[in-house]
């Protein structure tokens, strides 16, 4: 029975990865988890310089998930690439670094620095604000989307993943977009815009008024544009947004996904990605899928 993925190239053990953000760069969770068994980490988000991210508070709870307004803090590339990619070395699983940036240069940088370190594939979040276009999201504009994953794509050596952000009003209008600037695969989704309000203390309860939208209310919103981007490009997909359980990491792959990232369940449950894995294989046992290559995208 083989649960081994191919993105771009790299080949995974096994379709499960952490979720950018809610895995620290892999040691946050190394006590609980071991990182050898699964088939990625992907680090939190590294910028080209160190990110104080948003004031506080900056996380709520919500019902049926949460919100953050971390701001994608971060030490910056010197720390990951001293501290973190060793530390993920001892283990035999794929590295995945996550990119953020203010403007294309930043981006680029981060993205040269990590040219000749042993790390397997690049994320790139294009959540985040686009300082020279008035703070719009780089991935809310199909144009710009192209523009930067040509510009990446320009600079980097390891395969790119672009990550597409579901605040637009057509999910594959970016997948195309970013599939034309020449990336290598798509991570969808990335958090939904929200608010929270305490009426008590009338004002809102994040620092930042809004926040990232995360954890099980999310996932029939992802699977859907997973599903749909799965239709529209011919790109692997990693699907993320609310997985709890193998179950729902399966309703991914079906819609298309090659592989899966588990993000808020994380924070409920640390253990929660090796469960997944683990419940995946019990699948294909309990259904006499031999490779899980025959389950992707196979619900049209």
């Amino acid at each position: 029975m083989s649960t081994s993925v191919n993105i771009a190239g790299v080949e995974l053990k096994n379709p499960v990865m952490t979720a950018s953000g809610t895995f620290g760069s892999g040691a946050e969770y190394s006590e609980f988890v071991d990182l050898s068994k699964l088939g990625a980490v992907v680090t939190k988000g590294v910028a080209n310089v160190p990110w104080p991210g948003n004031p506080t508070p900056r996380v709520a709870e919500v019902y049926g998930g949460m919100l953050n307004a971390i701001g994608l803090q971060n030490p910056g590339i010197d720390v990951f690439v001293n501290r973190d990619i060793p530390f993920l070395k001892q283990y035999d699983t794929k590295i995945v670094v996550n990119v953020c940036g203010r403007s294309t240069k930043d981006y680029c940088e981060v993205v040269e620095r990590l040219a000749d370190e042993p790390v397997d594939l690049l994320e790139i979040n294009i959540s985040c604000p686009n300082v020279k276009e008035g703070g719009i999201a780089f991935g809310q504009n199909p144009k710009s989307v192209e523009d930067i994953t040509k510009e990446i794509k320009r600079v980097a050596k390891q395969p790119v993943i672009m990550k597409l952000s579901p605040n637009v009003t057509d999910i594959t209008e970016t997948a195309r977009a970013a599939e034309a600037g020449g990336a290598d695969a798509l991570s969808l989704i990335n958090t939904l815009t929200g608010m929270k309000i305490d009426i008590n203390r009338r004002k809102f309860v994040l620092a930042n008024k809004t926040g990232g939208m995360s954890g099980p209310a999310v996932k029939p919103v992802a699977v859907r544009m997973v599903y749909q981007t799965a239709q529209a490009v011919k790109l692997p997909i990693i699907g993320m947004g609310g997985i709890m359980n193998a179950e729902d990491a399966l309703e991914f792959i079906l819609a298309g996904a090659t592989a899966v990232s588990v993000g808020t369940a994380n924070f409920i449950d640390p253990m929660t990605t090796l469960k997944v894995a683990e419940g995946i294989e019990a699948y294909m046992r309990a259904q006499n899928v031999s490779d899980i290559r025959e389950l992707v995208g196979a619900v049209q």
